[in-house]
């Protein structure tokens, strides 16, 4: 048991010689900052609810791949954001411009809230005029009457 306690020891003791350096995501930081910022704001097309820069997909890698090298080729970060825009639709960023064909999906939201807001104020309004508050007759009087003593007893 002893040997195997050793043993053990000395092979935890040799584990960090054999470990490796991190390799570097590119070979220019500069340019994986801004791939990491630019694709931090892009949707990724396969998962759909998360962002280029967090997915594992084979297209997000392909597609990471290709805003690197548009971002070598000298583009800007809307040049860039343009591209693939052009390429994939509105869809592939995250917060789209405000423009004619994304008016909906800015204002939807909001006329969503409010159709429901007014449907719900209507039926309360409505619900209200239903509820008649007229006075038992005599004879709904002493039924009632007689209901509560036959609970009470």
């Amino acid at each position: 048991m002893k040997l195997f306690l050793v043993a053990c020891a000395a092979l935890s003791l040799c584990l960090p010689l054999h470990a490796k350096e991190a390799a570097p995501l590119a070979e220019d930081p500069v340019v994986e900052k801004r791939l990491i910022n630019i694709s931090e704001e892009l949707r990724c097309l396969v998962c759909q609810n998360e962002s280029l820069a967090g997915s594992q997909a084979e297209l997000a890698k392909d597609l990471r791949e290709e805003v690197r090298g548009l971002i070598k080729e000298g583009k800007s970060d809307s040049e860039v954001k343009d591209f693939l825009v052009s390429r994939y639709g509105d869809f592939v960023l995250y917060r789209p411009q405000i423009k004619p064909s994304t008016y909906l999906l800015w204002a939807g939201p909001f006329l969503l809230l409010f159709i429901g807001l007014f449907t719900l104020f209507r039926f309360l309004k409505q619900r209200s005029k239903e509820v008649v508050d007229t006075p038992l007759s005599d004879e709904e009087k002493k039924r009632a009457e007689a209901l509560l003593k036959d609970a009470q007893s």
